[in-house]
């Protein structure tokens, strides 16, 4: 139990930490623009990189694996699509929002730091693989159910706007230039391996308190009805859709089945505040989902610690 709270402890002490910092010193969110671009365009991707460049690349073609993220994550938004055109009686925009919070999770803040340090570096592979999955997932189906909300988009556009958000994101851009130097089995100069480095150290650190006092910001005003069963759907039925998804799929390793397992445990991402703003919709829902899910997340993800590390999750179903 000692292990445990020694892993768990730092990634969300780091959030607490900048939970508290800006709650305490309550400077205006500007003053994060250059940590959360460093984050975001800098170190993330510099970690994505070094993660999937130095992986054999006979191991990152893995269809199967693919196919089961894919399905995992598709049928927890199919569900959390229900949930929300339930709650907000048909509002497609509104429920497009409620997608993200029921499915998507923070691969991109906690997922890297996390399974790194719970299971060590073989989960780097997998990790980066569900990353680009999600990310790949999430920015073509929001804008797409937000082209059909009844306001005039046009789907051309809305088409060429995905193509642009999904090829030109950094995280993605990192991880396709880290295919290629697996590919070419390509080694970077000394000097830029150890800059390279320093910036995937940097990135998790950074990530998580960034998260905190971005949490900080945003105070709670009221929690929608719908949130009840949406983060219930994301913090402890996507997991179990995951299993079953690695089940139908596998056999995997236990790595990679552990990997999945954790990633589809973690609370929903910062990036559904940040679509909720963009498209002026559900965004003090988004905010207080992203407040309560990461709160939340401390006991569920925890848990799903304690039971990979005891081994008390079967590997397949079936």
């Amino acid at each position: 139990m000692s292990d445990l709270f020694g892993l768990a402890f730092p990634f969300f002490g780091l959030i607490f930490l900048g939970y508290f910092c800006g709650w305490r010193v309550r400077l205006p969110e500007s003053g994060l623009a250059w940590l959360t671009f460093f984050v975001i365009y800098v170190a993330l991707p510099a970690l994505f990189y070094r993660i999937v460049a130095q992986t054999p690349i006979h191991e990152l073609a893995n269809p199967a694996f693919i196919l089961a993220v894919v399905a995992s994550t598709a049928t927890t938004s199919l569900i959390a699509l229900g949930i929300g055109l339930y709650f907000r009686r048909g509002h497609v925009g509104e429920a497009a929002i409620a997608v993200t919070i029921g499915a998507y999770a923070n691969v991109g803040y906690m997922g890297p730091g996390l399974t790194l340090a719970a299971l060590g570096q073989a989960a780097a592979t997998p990790a980066a693989l569900i990353f680009a999955c999600d990310s790949l997932l999430f920015f073509t189906i929001v804008p797409l159910l937000m082209s059909v909300r009844g306001r005039g988009e046009n789907l051309l556009h809305t088409l060429g706007l995905i193509a642009k958000r999904v090829f030109t994101h950094p995280f993605n851009i990192a991880t396709m230039l880290g295919v290629l130097a697996a590919a070419l089995e390509f080694r970077e100069p000394e000097p830029l391996s150890r800059m390279l480095d320093f910036l995937r150290n940097a990135a998790a650190p950074c990530a998580l308190f960034a998260l905190g006092v971005t949490v900080a910001l945003r105070p709670l005003k009221r929690v929608p009805v719908e949130l009840g069963p949406l983060l219930v759907l994301k913090l402890v039925l996507h997991p179990m859709i995951a299993l079953v998804s690695l089940s139908l799929f596998g056999p995997f390793s236990q790595v990679w089945t552990e990997t999945l397992l954790l990633m589809a445990a973690l609370p929903p991402a910062l990036n559904v505040f940040v679509l909720a703003r963009q498209y002026h919709v559900f965004m003090e829902e988004a905010s207080a989902a992203v407040l309560l899910g990461t709160l939340f997340s401390v006991v569920t993800v925890t848990g799903m610690l304690y039971l990979l590390r005891g081994h008390l999750i079967p590997l397949s179903l079936f």
